[in-house]
């Protein structure tokens, strides 16, 4: 059965959050501070927390430089993935994955339809894999941070859950999350 086996130990995985905007700063960043409060009351440890403007070259860079910290394993990021002219997380990402992680978008969508209905088509939410670390793409509203996280990431990202979570394909837990 699937879910979270208590019997197991809890590995916390380390988690960077990047928010994407031209109109937030660190003290209206709604959407980070309710990742980063999901992940650090779920026991995860915030590896790094930043804002970059909508800009495909700022976007990549952060994210380059947190995908070769050793002490990064997990990114989420928070805002562009909308359809006006400055949404532009999706081109910026995209082609640094090696992976697509379609069923995230899927779940993703699940979650946000019992709560905002069908204005959930309006987001491109995605993830994949770079390298050996994992991206999120979440819309930049903090209710979508919620669904993402109550819905989806919450449990996946817990080494406890069953059949399997994503911590056993980080390299530090292969094999203790089978």
């Amino acid at each position: 059965m699937a879910g979270i086996d208590e019997n197991l130990t809890f590995h916390p995985l380390h988690i960077a959050v990047l928010t994407v905007s031209d109109t937030r700063t660190a003290a209206t960043d709604g959407s980070g501070d309710v990742l980063v409060g999901r992940l650090t009351a779920a026991g995860h440890v915030l590896a790094a927390r930043a804002l970059v403007s909508d800009d495909v070259a700022a976007i990549r860079q952060q994210l380059y430089l947190w995908l070769a910290d050793p002490d990064v394993e997990i990114i989420l990021t928070t805002g562009g993935t909308g359809f006006t002219p400055r949404d532009l997380t999706p081109e910026a990402v995209l082609p640094m994955l090696s992976r697509m992680m379609d069923g995230f978008s899927v779940l993703f969508h699940l979650a946000s339809h019992k709560t905002v209905g069908v204005s959930t088509l309006q987001s491109r939410a995605f993830a994949g894999q770079a390298g050996d670390r994992f991206i999120f793409c979440l819309p930049g509203s903090p209710g979508a941070c919620r669904d993402a996280w109550d819905g989806v990431l919450g449990a996946e990202f817990d080494s406890r859950h069953r059949p399997c979570s994503i911590a056993g394909l980080l390299p530090r837990l292969q094999g203790v999350c089978a």
